[in-house]
């Protein structure tokens, strides 16, 4: 997969490596949604590169991105570091509480 991706040639076929990606084509690269690349680079968690108003993006910088924001994400579900917001549901969960005139 990673001999694909550098192999890759711009539109025109000129032969030249391509170092930046839309969001399309890194959701593709990723077999991700381009929703879920945009939330991802909304919260910072991948790097982006802006020209102009276009997002770009580095791909080996973002998987390294990846596998950082997955480590710590592992620490935290397997209970390494302090857990953040309530635990199975319970924000979600309501008193049951009776209305008046019911």
């Amino acid at each position: 997969m990673v001999s694909a991706v550098l192999s890759r040639t711009d539109q025109k076929g000129l032969g030249m490596k391509k170092d930046l990606l839309t969001v399309k084509e890194l959701a593709a690269e990723l077999r991700m949604s381009p929703k879920s690349i945009q939330r991802a680079y909304r919260k910072e968690e991948i790097p982006v590169q802006w020209l102009g108003r276009m997002a770009r993006f580095d791909l080996a910088k973002v998987r390294r991105a990846m596998e950082r924001n997955g480590r710590s994400r592992m620490r935290r579900l397997n209970g390494n570091s302090t857990p953040q917001g309530a635990t199975a549901g319970a924000s979600r969960r309501r008193a049951a509480t009776k209305r008046p005139g019911r």
